[in-house]
């Protein structure tokens, strides 16, 4: 192992970090491919049940150690909000003001997608008095978690700055201290409720270790290759002691899930992938200085948050024309066997070509009122 430093990109004042932006729109998309090809789709009595290969594919779990990418995100997104407040904050603007652009930007289309939906599910609800209405509606809206948790780190940005700046990095060992804590409580102790504590703790750190980036980036490599290894030992300890469930998603038949609420687990998650984030930079920023890769990352980036912001609308509009066109009998298969595997390139195109349309509509609409 090379103990080099290799620097990052440099980059002129204001200039954005293209690496940066590469791994945020990279972690939306693999949450959008992960949805669109391994939500296996179960329609019941009462509607329709989601559910994953990874409770029928024997060891499977092991893949969301890399693409369970909300601890990645959260974290590439604490350094995105630090270095777009000190960018404004030298042209004069109050964070009052910074926070509330930024919970605008979300906050808006966010909800107006909610309301569409509730009021959709409500009508059809009541229309054709489909009772599984109800459980569709909340089917398609769920992943709007992430951006709740979001606006929530947004909105908790004066008390973040305000810690680094007073402890440093204390605060991480705090919040890792304190997420440990909530897991004692919730599994030693049975204190009801207590876990979803972990909902503020484990994403706060996450997002305030973002402030941290550009000194892990600037470290010596030996330090990004410790920081993986460290990251990369915890989850094994965790998970093979067998006190935590291996996979970073929920998966049916769990004890319980290590997402909702998160546990002490996605720190060391955390941990692994901050440095593997490391690792990759140097030929990734080589790739990201050829136009070609260039301009496929900028688009990435252009259209990342509304594709998925919209993609569950696009699947569902897909699942729809699917089932109603060519058999209205036709179901995902359980377990999933060679041929659903095989398919899982194809699963994409559905939704893909359905949510397309949407942000098309979307993007006119907004700037038209621009």
């Amino acid at each position: 192992m090379s103990t080099a430093a290799p620097a990052p990109a440099v980059q002129k004042h204001g200039e954005r970090n293209r690496y940066v932006d590469w791994l945020r729109a990279l972690s939306l998309v693999v949450v959008v491919i992960w949805h669109w090809a391994f939500t296996i789709v179960d329609w019941r009595a009462d509607g329709p049940h989601a559910t994953s290969p990874l409770g029928f594919t024997r060891g499977f779990w092991l893949v969301t150690w890399l693409f369970q990418v909300m601890p990645l995100f959260f974290y590439i997104g604490g350094f995105v909000h630090l270095r777009s407040w000190q960018r404004v904050h030298a042209r004069g603007v109050t964070l009052g003001a910074f926070i509330g652009r930024r919970l605008r930007q979300l906050a808006v289309p966010a909800g107006a997608l909610l309301v569409v939906w509730i009021a959709l599910g409500s009508w059809v609800g009541w229309y054709y008095d489909a009772a599984w209405a109800g459980r569709a509606t909340r089917l398609v809206v769920s992943p709007l978690w992430f951006l709740a948790v979001y606006l929530m780190l947004i909105a908790l940005l004066p008390a973040a700055l305000w810690l680094h700046r007073r402890y440093g990095v204390l605060v991480l060992v705090w919040l890792a201290g304190a997420a440990m804590c909530v897991d004692v409580l919730r599994f030693n102790y049975k204190v009801p409720g207590v876990g979803w504590a972990n909902m503020v703790i484990v994403w706060g750190l996450a997002h305030q270790a973002g402030f941290f980036y550009e000194h892990l980036a600037g470290a010596p490599r030996r330090i990004h290759w410790a920081v993986t290894w460290g990251g990369l030992f915890g989850l094994v300890g965790l998970v093979f002691s067998g006190l935590y469930p291996g996979s970073m998603v929920g998966v049916p038949g769990d004890r319980f899930s290590n997402m909702a609420p998160p546990t002490f687990v996605m720190v060391a998650l955390l941990m692994f992938q901050a440095g593997v984030a490391q690792l990759v930079r140097p030929a990734t920023e080589r790739a990201l200085e050829k136009p070609r890769f260039r301009t496929a990352s900028d688009l990435v980036n252009r259209f990342a948050l509304p594709l998925f912001l919209f993609h569950m609308t696009g699947m569902a509009i897909s699942r729809f024309v699917q089932w109603a066109v060519f058999d209205p009998e036709l179901d995902d298969r359980m377990p999933p066997d060679a041929i659903w595997w095989f398919s899982r390139p194809l699963a994409i195109i559905g939704p893909l070509l359905c949510t397309l349309p949407v942000i098309w509509l979307f993007s006119r609409r907004r700037n038209g009122k621009e």
